[in-house]
């Protein structure tokens, strides 16, 4: 098996999608107006409209209701990130913070709500877990 893709579903496409490639620096492939990726090396952010939903059953995914899952993305300098966000993030929820598992981490949604987590880690052991 091979952890591919997190969708995330939009009220918003083109909103969503441009604040990702802000906040990323990555360039969006639309495959339609209503299915765009943003791929790093080891997984991808897929963004749907809702109307791709209706595909699977009205009722199975809702834009903006997220309320357990994160979106992560390991950074080079988490506190230089924190900087260039602040000028297109309106919600932090957390300021960049070292967490006792190593990594220094910054928490903010994104248009829709969804919770992002922006994270560099900073101890030997995290270091180590993240450079194999």
């Amino acid at each position: 098996m091979n952890f591919v893709s997190v969708r995330v579903i939009a009220n918003d496409m083109k909103r969503l999608v441009g604040f990702y490639e802000n906040t990323t620096g990555l360039t969006a492939t639309w495959y339609t107006e209503d299915f765009a990726e943003l791929a790093t090396p080891s997984c991808t952010l897929a963004i749907a409209s809702k109307k791709t939903m209706d595909l699977f059953g009205a009722s199975a995914a809702h834009p903006a209701d997220n309320r357990t899952a994160i979106v992560e993305f390991r950074v080079d300098d988490v506190d230089q990130e924190y900087e260039n966000l602040k000028k297109v993030v309106s919600e932090f929820v957390q300021e960049p913070t070292t967490q006792p598992w190593g990594n220094r981490s910054l928490m903010f949604r994104d248009p829709e709500g969804n919770l992002v987590n922006f994270f560099t880690p900073v101890s030997a052991q995290a270091i180590e877990k993240y450079s194999t």
